[in-house]
């Protein structure tokens, strides 16, 4: 049998509405099954959740300040994280037995890269230059007034024999007050910014246009 994954590109599902963080998990999780059997799609899930806490397979407990939503146990790579509304949340499932784009196959660091270049390349499209920092995970944006940096997008990431799941956080316009019931990341010398924080007052849709036009540069 030919793997559906070999013959099509990965499919865009953007979810309406907001969609319950136990209810992706459990959709990523039976969907990941089926690209590891051959008979589901690869596939690009971006989805908004109501305002969650998420803690990845590193994360501290200490570093939950204020459990003032829901928390969940993540599965994923990395330590905390906050979901919720204004901020596109984009799940990824590719089988990375085979390369994609600039991505070869079986490299979980070339991977991660890419998911950076991806999210870099859609903030460029808003003239919002976002960059990597050696020992912090994820995209990173310069505060003019403090005169150091700031966290616009998020990457946590889980490989179940080479399929992916989880993937990336961008804060489009999400309530920047809400990271403050945790450490992003176990990073606490630094802030959290937005699109719109960077005065560019882009919509949903807008970014998702971003975000599909910079994945055929790296996946494609």
């Amino acid at each position: 049998m030919t793997a559906i994954t070999a013959t099509h590109p990965p499919e865009w599902i953007v979810a309406e509405g907001r969609t319950p963080y136990a209810e992706a998990l459990a959709a990523m999780e039976a969907h990941v099954a089926a690209i590891r059997a051959g008979t589901g799609r690869e596939r690009v899930w971006l989805v908004e959740h109501d305002p969650t806490y998420t803690a990845g397979t590193s994360a501290k407990p200490e570093d939950l300040h204020d459990a003032r939503f829901p928390v969940f146990a993540a599965g994923r790579g990395g330590q905390w994280t906050y979901h919720g509304p204004g901020q596109r949340t984009g799940y990824v499932m590719l089988d990375l037995h085979e390369p994609h784009g600039t991505v070869p196959a079986r490299d979980i660091r070339a991977y991660v890269h890419g998911l950076e270049e991806w999210l870099i390349r859609a903030l460029d499209r808003f003239n919002i230059r976002a960059e990597r920092r050696e020992g912090r995970i994820g995209l990173w944006v310069a505060n003019r007034a403090t005169g150091g940096e700031d966290k616009i997008a998020a990457i946590g990431v889980r490989v179940t024999r080479w399929v992916t799941w989880h993937g990336i956080a961008l804060n489009v316009d999400p309530d920047l007050s809400h990271f403050g019931g945790i450490v992003p990341c176990g990073i606490s010398e630094f802030g959290v910014t937005s699109i719109h924080a960077q005065g560019v007052p882009a919509t949903m849709d807008e970014a998702d246009s971003a975000l599909r036009a910079a994945w055929n540069e790296v996946f494609g």
